[in-house]
């Protein structure tokens, strides 16, 4: 199963980049489970210092852009 987590405080690019990994996990027909972290202590503890930000099994994968869900299943496959 993959952990995907959506890293920002709950602006629309946060909530979009959210809605675009369910569909790409949905897509490629994986099991996952989604997290979304909004406190500022816990994304600046993972390093990020600008959100909208992507972590898969708690690696950090993108920052500060928007991506597609073909963008996020090549980083899930």
């Amino acid at each position: 199963m993959k952990k995907i987590q959506i890293l920002g405080t709950g602006c629309p690019k946060c909530k979009k980049l959210a809605e675009n990994a369910e569909a790409a996990a949905k897509g490629l027909g994986i099991e996952y489970q989604l997290e979304k972290v909004t406190q500022i202590s816990g994304i600046m503890k993972m390093g990020v210092m600008v959100t909208p930000a992507l972590a898969i099994d708690g690696i950090v994968k993108s920052a500060g852009k928007l991506l597609s869900p073909d963008e996020i299943k090549a980083m899930l496959s």
